[in-house]
Formats: structure tokens, C-alpha cells, sequence
């Protein structure tokens, strides 16, 4: 089955939020993760945030921001 990107920035928040909200692990994804690895939990999140950005785009490229 395949799964959308929205569908796994869902999951990753709920992850995210329970660990937040006192449990010291959650099931997710098959395997058990614990507080320490809430940092990989989020970056994990911001990478289906981008993958369901580009998705809700249909492809096309965002603008981009020069530094000067």
C-alpha cells in the first residue's frame, strides 16, 4: 500500500507528540522508538514536510531566495 507523503508527516507529528506528551517510546513504523531519538524523528518530519510540498506543487519548482 502505497502511503503519501502528508500521510507520513501525520504519522511523524503523532510520533513526535507522543513522545512529547510523557511516553518515553512509541511504536512507529514497525519498531519502537524512545525520546533519544526524537531528534531523528524530526528530521524525518521535515523531510516528508518537503517531499508533501513538492507533492502538493505537482512537481513544479518553488521560487528561490538569493543571498546577498
Amino acid at each position: 500500500m502505497a502511503v503519501s507523503a502528508q500521510e507520513m508527516v501525520d504519522r511523524y507529528l503523532r510520533a513526535e507528540i507522543d513522545l512529547l506528551e510523557g511516553g518515553k517510546d512509541v511504536q512507529f513504523g514497525g519498531r519502537r522508538v524512545t525520546m533519544a531519538e526524537l531528534p531523528q524523528i524530526r528530521t524525518g518530519r521535515l523531510e516528508w514536510e518537503r517531499r508533501a510540498s513538492a507533492e502538493a506543487r505537482e512537481g513544479r519548482p518553488g521560487h528561490s531566495l538569493a543571498t546577498f
